[in-house]
């Protein structure tokens, strides 16, 4: 695989983002803005109601965050002009028909201009609305590889999905496609128009019954896990995005087309600094409850290996696989971009690292007080586990209940705080089981020969570097992702 200057491909170029406001899309933006200020334009697709609105939200929640403090510094005084020409936000939703561009010059501008669309466009709950998700992962795919086919220069669709599409498969993954119709239990009947015209009658049957608005999404929330575990997967997230995986191959023709898939994404491990995040990552719920002092006991495989990777690392790979892959019109290509294959991070690692550090740094309450985190219980076996919460629940509750009322509610304070452990243990455990167990490590040969074609190229790997063996697991936790969180989420 040959390929040149990964700064002279991205000169002059315009290229087309989805999901702008996202986490890994303001990271992707940052770094193609401060490798290689001539790049031409950078369209970043935003939902907003109005121009006026969608400019509010691209200096706010992308352009006014932390994250673009180095480009801030290395611009000065003209960081906004630079921006106000480099930067396009376009109000639209990719979860329609043209991404419900309604301004049709821009639209038409936009079509001519367009070198390379990266879609970015997601929803990341795992139970999240089934109308929602299929709109946005699904069917989302499908309007984003439609309009990029009408763009009359592109050269590349780089679509980011997620390494669990995989389901809870286990032993070695490979970086194969999912083909339209396959389903991870084997059902023959899966069908993407018959999902949506299931959607469609739902909506318009709980809109006819003025369905109050908890129980509407209540139970659409409810649809969507169980169409999920009907054909194999086990939230409605991953589920989605396995359908738009298919719908891009199926559509992707003579396209040249790009899946990446990254696992579980965690803060910044070197550009544009250290431990810069947003919004509560996969894993990092457990550890603002632990911190916390939430958690006390919980449901999980101490050998379990957790797939991490710093989301500078995976924007790395997106970039690389970028100008690798730009008008080629191979076959479609699929990369893992984790470690779990070659630098796997075990849980009981990272358990050690929390403790460690809570015990060092603890959190300091509302109250001006340090809570002291105990080391916990990890119970391994579900039924085990399931005992230890009756006894918690229905004996040391209960007797303190009673207590309370005989003590003048003196323990109510307690029994409070027990309440909130419990059903903070519950909640993470119905959530997250499928990756407190999960058996599979995904294999990256694929990234792997793309990191070698890379170095024969002569790209710089101080700068576009997405090798996870240069991970220190316990450095890079302890000062700087658990740090970050801190700094962030408590």
């Amino acid at each position: 695989m040959e390929f040149g200057s990964i700064t002279q491909f991205l000169d002059g170029k315009t290229i087309l983002v989805t999901g702008g406001t996202g986490f890994i899309a303001k990271i992707f933006v940052e770094k193609i803005l401060r490798v290689q200020p001539n790049v031409r334009r950078l369209y970043l697709l935003i939902r907003a109601k109005d121009a006026k609105s969608v400019i509010e939200r691209l200096k706010k929640e992308i352009i006014g965050t932390e994250l673009f403090k180095v480009l801030k510094e290395k611009h000065g005084s003209n960081f906004d002009s630079f921006i106000a020409e480099k930067v396009t936000a376009v109000a639209g939703d990719a979860s329609y028909e043209n991404l419900e561009i309604n301004d049709h010059n821009l639209r038409e501008e936009m079509l001519q201009e367009i070198d390379v669309v990266v879609n970015l466009a997601a929803t990341t709950k795992f139970y999240d609305r089934y109308d929602v998700a299929l709109g946005i992962n699904t069917l989302g795919a499908r309007h984003v590889i439609n309009f990029t086919k009408k763009c009359a220069k592109i050269q590349l669709l780089l679509h980011v999905s997620t390494a669990y599409v995989c389901g809870e498969k286990a032993g070695l993954i490979p970086e194969t496609p999912h083909y339209m119709g396959e389903t991870l239990n084997g059902r023959p009947d899966l069908d993407i128009d018959a999902e949506k015209k299931l959607v469609d009658e739902t909506l318009n049957d709980l809109k006819a019954k003025q369905t109050p608005e908890k129980e509407f999404k209540e139970i659409l929330r409810d649809l969507g896990a169980q169409r999920a575990k009907l054909y194999g997967w086990p939230n409605s997230y991953v589920f989605t995005k396995a359908m738009g995986e298919m719908i891009v191959g199926e559509l992707k023709g003579d396209l040249p087309v790009v899946i990446v898939r990254p696992t579980i994404v965690c803060s910044t491990y070197k550009e544009p600094f250290p431990g810069w995040i947003e919004g509560i990552r996969t894993i990092d719920t457990a550890t603002v409850a632990y911190g916390k002092g939430k958690l006390i006991f919980l449901l999980a495989d101490r050998s379990c290996v957790h797939d991490m990777i710093p989301a500078d690392m995976v924007v790395n790979a997106m970039i690389v696989a970028m100008v690798a892959h730009a008008n080629r019109s191979s076959p479609m290509t699929i990369y893992h971009v984790g470690s779990s294959f070659r630098n796997p991070a075990v849980f009981k690692d990272m358990h050690e690292m929390g403790f460690q550090y809570f015990t060092k740094n603890p959190w300091i309450n509302r109250e001006g007080k340090p809570v002291k985190v105990r080391k916990g219980i990890v119970i391994e076996n579900v039924f085990i586990f399931q005992m230890v919460l009756a006894v918690w629940y229905f004996i040391v509750v209960k007797v303190l209940e009673l207590v309370d009322v005989a003590t003048l509610h003196y323990f109510h304070g307690i029994i409070d705080n027990f309440y909130i452990k419990v059903k903070t243990t519950v909640k993470l455990v119905e959530v997250y089981k499928p990756f407190l167990f999960f058996k599979g490590i995904f294999v990256d040969q694929n990234t792997e020969d793309l990191r070698v074609a890379a170095r024969k190229n002569g790209v710089d790997e101080n700068v576009f570097y997405f090798d996870p063996k240069d991970l220190d697991w316990e450095d890079y936790f302890v000062n700087f992702h658990i740090p970050s969180i801190v700094k962030t989420l408590f």
